[in-house]
């Protein structure tokens, strides 16, 4: 009898659709609203867009700033961590006071410092949460392992996907 192949190192497939998303997103923005108020949204490009725009809508926040950081250079690896944008000195001389700082995941950690740090006192809210960052966020929704990879809704496209037994996500 042959031994069962050992299964390849591969990370676990989250992929989350546009609904999902919205709700989660929705689901952030009822957790924070006993945590204001806020006035003022920074939201990390790219991924934060969307949350961010679904939870100033959700708490009536019209001062949405961004924060550019590039750390993914391929969709699949963390590289070379670059502030791209820093926020404007408007909202940076508040010290993060009244600010909510929103990204769509808090992965290693590593971006959410960097933004931390020109926002010391700001609350920071993700929709989604890993092990090794989650010490860096305030507010969360869904915390899913280190070797998950989140598959966005704006990243996909609908395609057919073998069953998991099958080497499918």
């Amino acid at each position: 009898m042959a031994e069962p192949q050992a299964q390849s190192q591969q990370p676990k497939a989250f992929p989350v659709s546009w609904d999902q998303f919205h709700r989660d997103a929705k689901a952030l923005a009822w957790r924070l609203a006993g945590a204001g108020p806020f006035s003022a949204i920074v939201a990390i490009t790219r991924g934060g867009l969307v949350p961010a725009a679904i939870v100033a809508r959700e708490l009536n926040v019209r001062l949405i700033e961004t924060v550019c950081v590039e750390s993914y250079h391929d969709y699949k690896s963390q590289g070379e961590l670059r502030l791209l944008k820093t926020v404007a000195p408007s909202i940076v001389k508040l010290g993060g006071k009244g600010v909510l700082i929103v990204d769509d995941l808090v992965d290693t950690g590593k971006t959410a410092k960097v933004v931390r740090e020109l926002l010391p006192g700001a609350h920071f809210a993700t929709v989604y949460a890993k092990p090794m960052g989650r010490p860096l966020v305030d507010t969360f929704i869904t915390e899913v392992s280190q070797d998950t990879w989140i598959y966005f809704p704006w990243d996909t496209g609908l395609a057919f996907v073998p069953p998991i037994q099958e080497g499918g996500a």
